[in-house]
């Protein structure tokens, strides 16, 4: 386990194994005990790093609401790679995580093997569809702030996961859940790395977002694991590990 300082805020993250790296990014309101599964199945193999993004888990909560945003999260990655000497990585995330694995592709693409994108939507090209998902990060944020950890959901990512307070939740609610643009929907076919595109079958509400980026995005593997809802690796972690694993091998060198 590491810590590295960010311009004051501290950022957790983990490392298991040797080999080519793969870094995780959990989704919102999990940490990244979430991959605990994907650690043990992969580290005799590789190098896999995981952390816990602001306002989540063991890293800090800032106070200063402009200290989340997609931004932030995106080099708060690229410097635990740098803080690792890794120059070169697989980059894969869960929901929010899948989101920002993207967002650091459209920023770092020299940084990026391959990309792994799991129960993700890529954003939305049309201003009222991004506004109406914004209302309800906000209103997430709202019932944070009033109840605590009791606003949040029981989704079994969510469960396993542990926070100090639902301060740093409510912050990431407001700066880096929500979004402002279409750059990263905008950047799918510019996309040059393998990347697989994986969702649970009962994972309706990302069903057709899963579709759209296998059809976008140039070469892309796409991947519906039987029986598993939004976290896929939780509910169907042998056929997840299995679907993960038979992309790695087939990467290039």
């Amino acid at each position: 386990m590491a810590r590295l300082d960010r311009d004051g805020v501290a950022i957790h993250y983990e490392v298991h194994g040797q080999g080519p790296a793969i870094l995780l990014s959990h989704g919102y309101s999990a940490t990244c005990r979430m991959w605990d599964g994907q650690i043990a199945a992969l580290r005799d193999r590789f190098q896999v790093i995981v952390w816990d993004m602001r306002g989540h888990g063991q890293s800090d909560y800032p106070s200063d609401s402009a200290a989340y945003s997609e931004a932030a999260a995106v080099e708060d990655m690229a410097a635990v790679l740098r803080d690792c000497s890794i120059q070169r990585a697989v980059i894969g995330g869960l929901s929010l995580g899948g989101y920002m694995s993207m967002a650091f592709h459209r920023a770092h693409p020299a940084m990026t093997r391959a990309l792994m994108i799991f129960d993700t939507g890529p954003g939305f090209r049309k201003a009222e569809a991004r506004e109406a998902w914004n209302q309800r990060a906000r209103q997430r944020a709202d019932d944070l702030d009033a109840r605590g950890f009791a606003a949040l959901g029981s989704s079994d990512e969510v469960r396993m996961s542990q926070h100090r307070d639902a301060s740093g939740l409510a912050g990431a609610a407001r700066g880096m859940l929500t979004q402002h643009d279409d750059a990263v929907i905008g950047s799918l076919e510019t996309i040059s790395v393998p990347s697989l595109v994986l969702v649970g079958s009962n994972d309706t509400n990302f069903l057709a977002a899963t579709e759209y980026m296998a059809r976008k995005i140039p070469g892309a593997t796409k991947v519906v694991i039987d029986g598993a809802g939004h976290a896929a690796n939780l509910h169907q972690p042998a056929a997840f590990n299995r679907a993960m694993e038979s992309f790695l091998a087939g990467l290039p060198g």
